[in-house]
């Protein structure tokens, strides 16, 4: 069966069929509205399905809406879910934006140099806490302290000899420097290679309090340089 043609109603058979604009149309019939001109499926311009050409085509014109207690208070309400709405995206997004940076030749240099920066203070850092470090001392340490001239001159403990020597109160053990130490402190005593430490307690897991018998100088000192004798 063939469908009617959108102007005339007449039925519009295969061959001669224009379908557009949700018709079926003649093509004689397929014209504009109000001048007639034949169009084609390039040149038609539609509205509220029918076919304009180009100079009639209907031009939307804005209405004007009175601000009746009614509308201002449809646009108050709007307003008011805009925001709410608004609040409700930004409070789920918070947090998770972030801003894309252009990897840049500027930017690799200044992020190369921030590097190179970090790297410095963390040696820095490092080389502070070593003085005061559990861990036995490195091989160059011993460039900055005073080299003994004669190495059997700790064979036999000399220098003066504290209290604790003769009588420890406090019934402390003897131990031995293994490792020279350079006091970083005033409450520390500083250590050479072969000192003999008397009345040596305990403080905690890394340091104790002792003589040393070759100063007669009393204080804390690390527990990883000496050993029991």
């Amino acid at each position: 069966m063939n469908p009617p043609c959108g102007r005339c109603n007449k039925p519009v058979y295969p061959t001669e069929k224009i379908n557009c604009l949700d018709k079926y149309w003649h093509k004689g019939c397929f014209s504009c509205e109000v001048c007639k001109m034949a169009l084609s499926m390039t040149t038609y311009k539609g509205f509220e399905k029918k076919p304009y050409c180009s100079m009639h085509y209907p031009k939307t014109s804005f209405t004007i809406v009175a601000d009746t207690p009614e509308n201002l208070r449809l646009k108050q309400q709007s307003m008011l879910n805009s925001q709410a709405l608004y609040k409700e995206d930004f409070e789920k997004n918070k947090g998770k934006g972030f801003s894309v940076v252009v990897d840049t030749p500027e930017m690799q240099r200044v992020k190369k140099t921030q590097d190179q920066i970090s790297n410095i203070k963390y040696h820095e850092d490092f080389e502070k806490s070593r003085i005061r470090s559990d861990a036995p001392p490195p091989e160059n340490r011993q460039d900055h302290e005073e080299q003994p001239s004669n190495p059997e001159r700790f064979s036999q403990p000399v220098g003066q000899m504290c209290p604790a020597a003769v009588a420890p109160p406090g019934g402390g053990k003897r131990y031995q420097a293994v490792y020279s130490y350079v006091a970083a402190e005033p409450d520390e005593v500083s250590l050479q290679e072969g000192d003999l430490l008397l009345d040596v307690e305990p403080i905690d897991e890394g340091w104790m309090f002792g003589c040393n018998q070759r100063t007669g100088h009393r204080g804390m000192l690390p527990a990883n340089y000496v050993r029991p004798v």
